[in-house]
């Protein structure tokens, strides 16, 4: 149940997006209305499983030679193809400055499936899971979470980069489709948020209950503000490590629900940091005696990463881990990394583990060489589940 993006042209006699959502009226879909306070018989708004169906992927042209450097074209090379690759499965919107809009379209609309749109949408980078919004849904009716991206927390660090315009980017986009926005109560990222779609939350405490998002916050603040915002009833915490990398070791390169009760847990490769393993280790040990909200214990299939003397890319920042894929309307698209045993042992892996799917590896160095992978660059916009 989505607005056609011609009909917000309409709203532009209103002035500015932060509008009252009251003033908009009509012109919002039936979706966003019904999870407004006006409607207090709503069924209560839900992050939804990846799994769920998806309307359209939305990813962001990277916009930066100033953080890229002279891999700025082979990211935005490493984007359009991963841009084709969802493209088979489900519509594509790329977010890109009005400047360099029509090198995004040339680049990524080059043997599209469905179809790549790029939406003129100014961003400074290419990780629209942490700065775009965080759907919910209910039957009904959606709403887009926008978690209040600061940059990681990173200013003032050798971390430290532009933030602005992608701070922004999450409140265009939803004006942009005609989805109430809604302002979580705690700064974060998306990549920071997985969910089983039933309620259960998995986080790390180096990425939330960090002085660099939510100053002063004590854990189980930042856990009632991340319950009411994304409609959770129960937050798995596992410790994590802060300091070590632009996202204080955000979940979606950890672990990931592959349905309900069922985990997939990243195991670092060879060559891997020690300091690494050890937050693998610690990880295992926590999920393995946790339960989820509904009183289930969790079964964990480990994906083993590459062989980090083996793989494409190299430095220290270079993402080499395979749980950070991306599921699609049919599909797995997943990362891979030159180690040809590592990367067949993943396919595997997770073929197994998502049986209906089709899992496509695509290589993805020039992100990964930024501390990224394939869900960090991708966020999906969820179908709207029918009205009962």
């Amino acid at each position: 149940m989505d607005m056609p993006r011609t009909s917000r042209r309409r709203l532009l006699r209103f002035g500015a997006a932060a509008v009252p959502l009251a003033a908009f009226g009509s012109v919002l879909p039936v979706a966003a209305r019904a999870a407004t306070a006006a409607d207090p018989g709503a069924a209560p708004l839900r992050m939804p499983a990846e799994t769920d169906r998806h309307i359209r992927t939305y990813m962001a042209w990277p916009a930066l030679s100033s953080v890229w450097g002279t891999g700025l074209g082979a990211v935005r090379r490493d984007i359009a193809e991963v841009a084709h690759a969802i493209s088979g499965y489900e519509p594509v919107v790329v977010l890109a400055r009005p400047g360099q809009a029509a090198e995004a379209r040339y680049q990524c609309g080059r043997g599209a499936y469905h179809g790549i749109d790029v939406v003129e949408i100014p961003n400074d980078d290419l990780w629209i899971r942490d700065f775009g919004p965080t759907f919910v849904v209910a039957p009904g009716a959606i709403a887009g979470v926008d978690t209040n991206f600061n940059g990681w927390g990173k200013t003032g660090t050798p971390y430290a980069q532009p933030f602005a315009n992608d701070a922004a980017a999450a409140g265009a986009l939803l004006y942009e489709y005609g989805v109430r926005r809604v302002r979580a109560g705690f700064t974060g990222e998306g990549g920071s948020l997985e969910t089983d779609g039933e309620g259960t939350l998995l986080a790390t405490v180096s990425s939330m209950v960090n002085a660099n998002r939510n100053p002063g916050t004590s854990q189980d603040q930042v856990e009632q503000a991340m319950k009411a915002a994304l409609g959770m009833d129960k937050v798995i915490w596992v410790p994590g490590l802060a300091g070590q990398d632009i996202t204080d070791c955000h979940i979606d390169c950890l672990a990931r629900f592959t349905a309900p009760g069922r985990v997939i847990l990243d195991k670092p490769g060879p060559g891997t940091d020690p300091k690494w393993v050890a937050v693998y280790e610690e990880t295992r040990k926590i999920l393995a005696g946790a339960t989820d909200a509904r009183g289930r214990s969790l079964t964990i299939t480990e994906l083993p990463g590459p062989d980090r003397r083996l793989i494409r890319g190299g430095g220290a920042e270079f993402l080499s881990t395979y749980t950070n894929y991306y599921t699609v309307n049919g599909a797995v698209i997943a990362p891979q990394f030159g180690d040809g045993y590592a990367d067949g042992v993943a396919h595997a892996v997770l073929q197994a583990a998502y049986p209906g799917l089709r899992v496509v590896q695509v290589a993805i160095d020039g992100i990964a060489s930024g501390g990224g992978g394939i869900h960090c660059a991708t966020q999906s916009h969820p179908a709207v589940p029918p009205a009962v």
